[in-house]
């Protein structure tokens, strides 16, 4: 208030003030020199990388298979229709060869609390729901068991490996027939 310069001529004064002469004079030492370069080599190894990321590393790096990968997740289907033969087109599959194809992975070791086939322990209780409740659970799924129809084979045929499995387990169900026509 005192000074007799505007709050303009300070900040001009300030951010524009004079570069002293010794300072572009060639008797300083290279460090601005050192300093350039520093900060040129940094600059490049940003770019460089950034291009590197967004082009891409070549085929079968580590970093072009997670860019892969993670590609492959942001645009994989969300659904998908499948055509399946008409099921009058083979011969229905017995109980058997139903239990080995679709449920023995699970059955026959016991994995995430199924009952394993031919533990009468095990199906006790479960015969006791009676073989609709069965069917039911194989065919829309039940616990960690997913929903067993609509895939491969036919609900008869699931029915079928549902008969197998109960009968080994103390069951007395008959194998269900095809429906005549």
């Amino acid at each position: 208030m005192g000074t007799g310069k505007s709050p303009t001529d300070i900040m001009c004064f300030s951010v524009f003030r004079p570069i002293p002469e010794n300072v572009m004079s060639d008797t300083q030492p290279t460090s601005s020199h050192s300093k350039t370069f520093f900060l040129l080599s940094a600059v490049l190894g940003v770019v460089l990388s950034t291009g590197l990321y967004y082009v891409g590393a070549p085929s079968g790096t580590a970093v072009s298979t997670v860019h892969d990968l993670a590609q492959a997740q942001r645009i994989q289907k969300v659904g998908m229709v499948q055509l399946k033969a008409d099921q009058k087109d083979r011969p229905l599959a017995n109980g058997e060869g139903v239990y080995k194809a679709q449920c023995a992975a699970c059955h026959g070791a016991g994995v995430a609390g199924a009952p394993v086939f031919g533990d009468a322990a095990a199906w006790g209780p479960r015969l006791g729901q009676g073989f609709e409740a069965l069917v039911n659970s194989a065919l829309k799924g039940k616990g960690a068991m997913g929903a067993q129809g609509g895939g491969q084979f036919s609900d008869l045929e699931i029915a079928r490996g549902v008969a197998y499995m109960a009968n080994a387990g103390g069951g007395k169900f008959e194998e269900p027939a095809a429906a005549d026509k």
